[in-house]
């Protein structure tokens, strides 16, 4: 069974709002999946303005402790759940500016920030809360698209060079991780962060 629902995770009230009625409907709540980014306001350092970084971190940083502090209440109580962070090779390495010659792109300084801190919680999170047999872990995508853009041809062949399994993450890629690590057959894996990238890290 899936629902839609809407939520403002820059909003304290939203947020619990929203947790508060998936355990009113189904009970409990036994995962969750922090995968929302906020890209508006993203540039480099030297075109940062202050009103376009603390509008990211707003929904990117606290947010995400935000949904993360209502969801463990819930854990806590039930003693069991698994919380599943979507980081980033920029999380993990600093951005690779050779992909983006040729072309007019970049990788803003408040991602590369985000991601970084998203691990950080993710391991505070796991030793924190292990002991209500709560399991907090993230993953590391490399360069996913759905599909392919002619204008962005020079950024795709760059990126492709960089990684041994030549191509993007797709779909099914991401799916697999996420569901193993919401399942028992991860139940002794926390504080853990799991490279998806085709190999873009192993150099």
């Amino acid at each position: 069974k899936a629902i839609g629902a809407s939520v403002d995770l820059s909003d304290e009230s939203s947020v619990d709002a929203f947790i508060d009625g998936v355990v009113k409907d189904h009970g409990r709540i036994d995962i969750l999946v922090n995968n929302a980014v906020l890209r508006e306001g993203m540039a480099d350092l030297e075109q940062c303005t202050v009103e376009g970084w603390e509008k990211a971190q707003k929904v990117n940083s606290t947010g995400l402790m935000l949904i993360t502090k209502r969801t463990i209440m819930y854990m806590k109580e039930q003693k069991d759940g698994s919380i599943i962070n979507i980081s980033s090779i920029q999380g993990v390495r600093g951005p690779r500016f050779v992909v983006y010659e040729g072309t007019d792109m970049s990788s803003g300084l408040n991602y590369t920030y985000d991601k970084w801190g998203m691990i950080g919680l993710t391991k505070w999170v796991a030793n924190k809360y292990g002991k209500y047999n709560i399991r907090c872990n993230s993953i590391s995508p490399g360069g996913y698209i759905a599909q392919e853009k002619p204008e962005f041809e020079s950024f795709y062949g760059n990126y492709k060079k960089l990684t041994p399994l030549g191509r993007f993450a797709d779909d099914d890629d991401i799916k697999g991780p996420v569901v193993f690590l919401a399942s028992q057959a991860s139940k002794y894996i926390t504080g853990d962060n799991i490279m998806l990238d085709g190999g873009w890290t192993s150099w």
